[in-house]
């Protein structure tokens, strides 16, 4: 089966906006609470330090990255969750604070931990069968990877 592509599904048709919109979709309100939670969490911190529209910035890179790689590995047209700009987030603020000994946002060590291990989980099919429904798991990595990326270039570029 080939995967359709994201230039002949959205680009060309000039709808851009499809890109970042899954992000903004959750399909029940534990789910919403659930991300914006996070989103409260690691905005809170990144926001004041860093600034509005690098937390922006982040978010919609992240975000947009994310949804790309899920609709290009799973080929599905409908999923949604802020989880992929979550983990871009969370993937940005583990690799500035790698070295840091002070913690820069002061992230628990095992808040870091919970969510890797979620990331891990959601790869096993574990969550469907305790009723999550299916996850987005590629997102969720790549929005990771996507934050990584990120918080490298911010902090070995542009140096803190």
């Amino acid at each position: 089966m080939l995967l359709p592509s994201i230039e002949t599904t959205y680009l060309s048709a000039n709808e851009w906006w499809r890109l970042i919109t899954p992000t903004f979709l959750h399909f029940s309100i534990t789910h919403l609470v659930f991300n914006c939670l996070w989103i409260y969490i690691l905005g809170s911190r990144i926001e004041p330090l860093d600034g509005r529209l690098i937390f922006l910035s982040i978010f919609f890179v992240t975000g947009i990255i994310s949804n790309v790689g899920e609709f290009m590995w799973s080929g599905a047209y409908l999923f949604g969750g802020l989880s992929g700009a979550v983990y871009g987030l969370l993937g940005y603020c583990f690799i500035i604070e790698l070295d840091n000994n002070q913690g820069r946002y002061g992230l628990p060590e095992a808040l870091y931990l919970f969510m890797f291990i979620w990331l891990l989980v959601g790869y096993t099919g574990i969550l469907k069968l305790f009723g999550f429904g299916n996850v987005a798991n590629t997102a969720h990595l790549v929005g990771m990877i996507a934050g990584f990326i990120i918080g490298f270039i911010s902090k070995y570029i542009f140096i803190r």
